[in-house]
Parts: structure tokens; sequence; C-alpha cells
């Protein structure tokens, strides 16, 4: 038994803005769902999607705190000329820079969606030159150790790298983002407004999987969803995500 990282949850004013905004910026397509807004790869809706992580855009009445998102992507690009043209036109789009601590003298550049959200665009690395548009799903963390343990347990993925102060996990078939920790001094205050949605594969059981995650240190989560099909759940360090029933899309 385990869970797949699906989607990138991120929440909004203006679900439509900023749905079109990520699908300018990745080079997918925005799909309508309701009131949310599914961002994936060009071609239709293909749900999950066999590769990549997408991003859902699900509308909340209250605007972003001026507090950093603790979860964060990280956007590839292939060479300097591809970094420079990418921030140029995420800023045509409406990206503003942001200053999250990161100094001047660091090669990736911090933006922030037109809503606030902080994201990068990496310098060219080796590393992330097959992940598609979105090298990284990047999570703030006080210890990226015991982050690895339980979501080592909690997905199918695979450990690459893990040291006091970075984790890196990644679909055990080599494709699609990775999912990192990074070790920082700010402890979560605010609820993020960026999450993971985890899927059961078919034939598994969401009821099941949840209270596996539950014994691995999950914590039941109440954000006022009242009665939903899915489950939100937060991990031993307080970082919000949820499990979808099968049916959800």
């Amino acid at each position: 038994m385990a869970l797949r990282p699906v989607m990138v949850n991120i929440k909004a004013l203006d679900a439509a803005a900023v749905g079109r905004f990520w699908a300018e910026a990745l080079g997918w397509s925005a799909y309508g769902s309701g009131v949310t807004r599914y961002v994936g790869p060009v071609g239709g809706l293909v749900w999950p999607d066999p590769v990549f992580v997408g991003v859902d855009v699900v509308p909340v009445p209250e605007p972003k705190s001026t507090t950093k998102n603790r979860t964060h992507l990280d956007l590839a690009t292939t060479s300097t000329a591809h970094h420079t043209e990418l921030v140029a036109r995420l800023t045509a789009l409406g990206a503003t820079p942001a200053d999250v601590g990161q100094g001047g003298q660091v090669p990736w550049t911090v933006l922030a969606d037109p809503e606030g959200n902080e994201f990068c665009v990496l310098e060219p690395r080796e590393i992330y030159r097959d992940t598609g548009p979105i090298a990284a799903v990047v999570v703030d963390c006080g210890d990226p150790r015991a982050m690895a343990r339980f979501w080592g347990e909690a997905l199918d993925w695979t450990l690459h790298e893990v040291t006091d102060e970075h984790a890196r996990l990644r679909s055990a078939r080599r494709t699609g983002p990775y999912l990192e920790f990074l070790r920082t001094p700010d402890a979560k205050t605010v609820p993020d407004r960026v999450h993971l949605d985890l899927l059961p594969y078919p034939g598994d059981d969401q009821a099941t999987e949840v209270a596996r995650l539950r014994s691995l240190g999950a914590t039941d989560l109440d954000v006022g969803q009242g009665e939903v099909p899915w489950t939100c759940l937060s991990d031993p360090e307080g970082h919000e995500f949820c499990v979808l029933a099968p049916s959800a899309r």
C-alpha cells in the first residue's frame, strides 16, 4: 500500500486568473472543473497524469498573508538563455520579485505569482533535466530526516538523498518532479496556501490508507471542509495535505 502525489493544491481569491497564470508559466493548459482550475499538460485533461504532478487552483475568500508559504514550486530551466527568457515571460504574466531572505548572490530567481505565492526559477541543473517544467515541490521543515522517514513511508516514491539539511524523493519510475524537504530555521505559524493532494492506487482503499498515515504520525486536520470525499491531514511537522478518493475527479 502507498499513495502518489497527483496535484499541488494552490488556494486563490481568483482561481481562474491564477490557473491561467500557472498554465502559461508551465506551458500547460488550464481545465475547468466546477469552481476550481486544474493545470496539466496540453492535449486534453488526463487525471491523474501518469507522469507529472498537476496544479489544482481552488478559490478561497481570504487573501494570502504576508508570511512566506512553507511549500513552493521550483521551475526547471535548460540553459542560461532559457532562465532569462522564462523570468521575463513570467514577469510579463504578472509575477513579481520576492524576497524570502535569499540574498543577492544566488543563481536562481525568486518570484511570486499574482496572488503572492512564492516560487523559484532555477538555473540549469543536470539533476532536473528530465523533470518537465516543475523541477521540484519544495517544503520547508525543521528536520529533513524525519520528513524523509514519514513521506518515504507515505508514498511509493524513492528516497534519493537525505542529510541534516535536505531530503529528496522522486517517483520510482524516475519521471516528473522531485519532492524535497529543506531545513529552515523558521517554524510553521499559519496554514499554508499550497499543499499536496495524494491519491490511492486503483484497488487500494482510501480509509485504509488514511489509517496507515495516522499510524505513521499524521494527524487529522479541520480546515472547515465539512462533509467532503477527501481527508485532510497534517504530517508530523504540521504540513497540510489531502488524501483524495479514487473518484475525486
